[in-house]
């Protein structure tokens, strides 16, 4: 097992905001590093998001929604960004209800990870959503989307395709996988 080594952190100088938006903001952090020598680190500041793998007689419920960064269309497991102190369970149930119209009757906790933690502090919780029962979608208003139940073959296909090629999603395929050969996640 790696030892921590405290002697590799890095001590913030000085810390310059350079844009705040709606979801994110960016930074520019002058650090200290462990020589003594400086160093900028680029930092995008992200309030967190909560993502569901949900299933619905063995089909993985998905949404498919143009992502204008990768200029193309993706299928991912619904999800969202946290609210302002919003815990990520309640952030799950919301996002999974607005994008699909199904409640779950349990949430569990699968996993968490930082989204890409070379440049900013996005933290993703998945969570399986259990006893599922229909209600009404109601998406952000800019938000577009097509729901699909998906077999897992046709998971994988999306995966091969990229039509699904995001970090939680893949994810929640891999937990789908495991689920289905041991019956526990």
């Amino acid at each position: 097992m790696m030892e921590r080594t405290e002697q590799f952190q890095e001590k913030t100088i000085k810390t310059e905001p350079i844009f705040k938006g709606k979801i994110i903001s960016l930074q520019v952090d002058t650090v200290e590093l462990p020589d003594g020598k400086t160093a900028t680190r680029e930092i995008v500041r992200h309030p967190g998001a909560a993502a569901v793998l949900a299933l619905l007689d063995d089909r993985m419920l998905v949404v498919e929604q143009y992502r204008k960064p990768m200029e193309k269309f993706q299928v991912e497991i619904p999800a969202g960004k946290l609210d302002a102190g919003e815990d990520p369970m309640t952030a799950a149930a919301r996002e999974l209800e607005e994008e699909t119209g199904y409640r779950a009757g349990k949430l569990r906790p699968l996993s968490a990870f930082y989204t890409s933690p070379g440049f900013a502090d996005e933290k993703l919780y998945v969570y399986l959503a259990e006893d599922l029962v229909k209600g009404e979608s109601a998406p952000d208003e800019d938000e577009y989307l097509a729901v699909e139940a998906i077999t897992f073959e046709q998971a994988q296909q999306y995966m091969k395709e990229e039509r699904i090629s995001d970090a939680k999603t893949i994810l929640a395929v891999y937990a789908w996988q495991i689920y289905r050969l041991t019956g526990e996640i």
